[in-house]
């Protein structure tokens, strides 16, 4: 079996498939592994690593996608400069495992169907013990959380700690973060650590006792209606309850030096949750960081991969964070690919056995057709409405 990486051609996309770790353990199984030339170069993992791996390292873009079983990516297929769109140079039957954006992107599901392409998602990964280590959604998150922090620090006009000096006590920051999942968290740890006073909101209560177990004071609201989605996930909720968690957290964001979102929806515009009335009333010097800016934002007035100035209220809407540490997010991410690939292999052969919760969950596509059910449902609406 022979699976292929290629290097990522997204516009700032510093991140790889595989590192030089996890090529060796598969090549250790007799699985054979080709890198394109340059693919790890973005994240400091040379040609030279990959072949010291035991990987052979491909010039030839048209042998390296078509003549692999596997093909492993960080984002989804793309058109290329050259007007080829990536998908098209796969072969017929190849198993392509990458970030996929189904809910999102549904119309690329229907052309990995019509080529025969066995896709699977990392979006999609169920969230259950035995797919813990495959969790790709919760790895990447967990880079965001941690380099969201480290942007309001670096952008805040104050401390995060509180300092005793010459000049007087310097009070510490106060950071409250919207959204309690793996990202949430991670930004709740890292500005514990780095001194701030953190408050932090979620629709869930269950993820009262993580946030508190972080150092941090939970702010609570009763929202009378069904929040947590399958896999633990936040539920996209009433507008009702959107107006009433408008109304609890608006006090807080008020009295924050840092605000932090990072409520998103699969395949759905991310809640409106800090309304330009609430940023009005923010202090002048006070940061929002929207981690679902490329969802639309949690904060009206964000705007992607841009800083905006309200009031003297900057607003940061960052994009693709994981990036932005390409070492540690591909070493995670590769890790998890790892862990998914050897559940998948039998035998020296990659097999779908569909009967299997994880495979049944993450597959999108296989044999022509759109497999997995919400996504297939998209497709139709878009047939329906077009």
């Amino acid at each position: 079996m022979r699976i292929a990486v290629p290097r990522e051609i997204e516009m700032g996309e510093r991140r790889v498939a595989l590192i030089p770790d996890t090529v060796s353990r598969l090549t250790k199984q007799g699985i054979e592994v080709w890198i394109e030339a340059g693919a790890g170069e973005a994240a400091y993992f040379s040609n030279a690593d990959y072949e010291k791996a035991g990987a052979t390292i491909v010039f030839d873009l048209e042998a390296l996608w078509g003549s692999c079983d596997v093909l492993l990516k960080v984002k989804p297929p793309q058109r290329r400069e050259d007007g080829r769109h990536e998908v098209d140079l796969l072969q017929s039957g190849v198993t392509l495992i990458s970030f996929l954006d189904p809910l999102g992107n549904p119309e690329l599901a229907g052309r990995l169907a019509d080529r025969h392409i066995s896709a699977l998602s990392m979006e999609l990964i169920p969230r259950i013990s035995r797919a813990q280590s495959m969790d790709a959604l919760s790895s990447q998150a967990s880079v965001s959380g941690y380099q969201a922090v480290l942007i309001a620090a670096a952008a805040s006009p104050k401390f995060f700690p509180m300092l005793t000096t010459a000049a007087g006590t310097i009070p510490p920051a106060k950071v409250f973060v919207i959204g309690a999942g793996v990202a949430g968290l991670q930004a709740i740890a890292t500005a514990r650590r780095l001194g701030a006073v953190v408050e932090a909101f979620d629709i869930r209560p269950a993820v009262k006792e993580e946030v508190q177990s972080l150092g941090a004071k939970f702010v609570e609201v009763n929202l009378e209606e069904d929040t947590v989605a399958a896999g633990g996930y936040a539920r996209e909720v009433s507008e009702v309850a959107k107006q009433k968690t408008q109304q609890a957290i608006a006090d807080h964001v008020k009295l924050s030096d840092v605000v932090i979102t990072t409520a998103q929806v699969p395949g759905k515009r991310a809640p409106l949750l800090v309304t330009a009335d609430m940023v009005a009333q923010m202090k002048p010097g006070a940061i929002v960081v929207d981690m679902a800016a490329e969802q639309g934002g949690n904060c009206e007035g964000t705007k992607a991969g841009r800083d905006v100035v309200k009031n003297g209220v900057t607003l940061i809407g960052p994009t693709n964070l994981p990036s932005s540490m390409p070492v540690h997010a591909s070493q995670m991410y590769a890790k998890n690919l790892l862990t998914l690939v050897q559940h998948l292999v039998k035998n020296g052969e990659l097999l779908l056995n569909f009967e299997d919760e994880i495979t049944r969950e993450a597959c999108v596509t296989h044999a022509g057709e759109v497999r997995h059910p919400r996504v297939r449902e998209l497709l139709n609406q878009m047939a329906t409405v077009g």
